[in-house]
């Protein structure tokens, strides 16, 4: 059977870790993305967006923002995220020698339908960006037609241990990072955690 890889993904603000790892376990990559280039902001929904309805306006940062301007930052922000996933995942798939299947990238929570809605909703702003990140990996792998794999971080350790066969999936993950060298941080591990898991 030929082999393939999944690469597990795990974000933060506007960049990502990416983890490749091939069906045989072994690391095959290692790298961090920015999504979006600089000058633009990196959370949208929670900080303009909120500065635009009101929240958060005696922080030193704060700025007056209106809330037309804070939703076509949004979408600003989110054309700019699908462009920077489909070129970090077209590098990645053209740098590792072999084909990726899938794409594992924490589960998202539901949002209200409209960035509007987004902003205004007090808890749904404060994760918003995130999930606006990992659907923009999630489209650019599936139109790479990769599987895309939806993970619950608190689950993920579990899952790949039972890939592996082994109990200790904390020192299973510390060797596999040797392999890479550093850095080999806890969003390494999680992320290579989400690919084995979804082997």
């Amino acid at each position: 059977m030929a082999q393939s890889a999944v690469v597990g993904i795990t974000e933060h603000g506007n960049s990502a870790v990416l983890v490749t790892v091939a069906t045989d376990h072994r690391l095959l990559d290692r790298r961090r993305v920015d999504l979006t280039a600089d000058g633009l902001p990196t959370h949208p929904h929670h900080h303009e967006g909120s500065w635009a309805v009101g929240r958060y306006l005696d922080s030193p940062w704060a700025r007056p923002v209106s809330l037309a301007e804070a939703i076509a930052l949004v979408e600003q922000v989110r054309e700019a995220a699908a462009r920077g996933a489909d070129d970090a995942l077209a590098a990645l798939a053209a740098s590792v020698p072999v084909t990726i299947a899938g794409a594992a990238i924490r589960v998202c929570p539901e949002l209200p339908p409209t960035i509007e809605e987004r902003i205004a909703d007090n808890r749904a702003q404060t994760f918003a960006d995130s999930v606006m990140y990992r659907k923009a990996l999630a489209t650019a792998a599936e139109s790479r037609g990769w599987r895309v794999y939806w993970y619950d971080r608190e689950q993920v350790f579990e899952d790949a241990a039972k890939v592996l066969g082994c109990s200790d999936i904390k020192a299973a993950l510390t060797t596999m990072g040797r392999t890479a060298g550093p850095p080999w941080q806890a969003t390494h591990k999680l992320a290579a955690a989400a690919a084995l898991s979804n082997m």
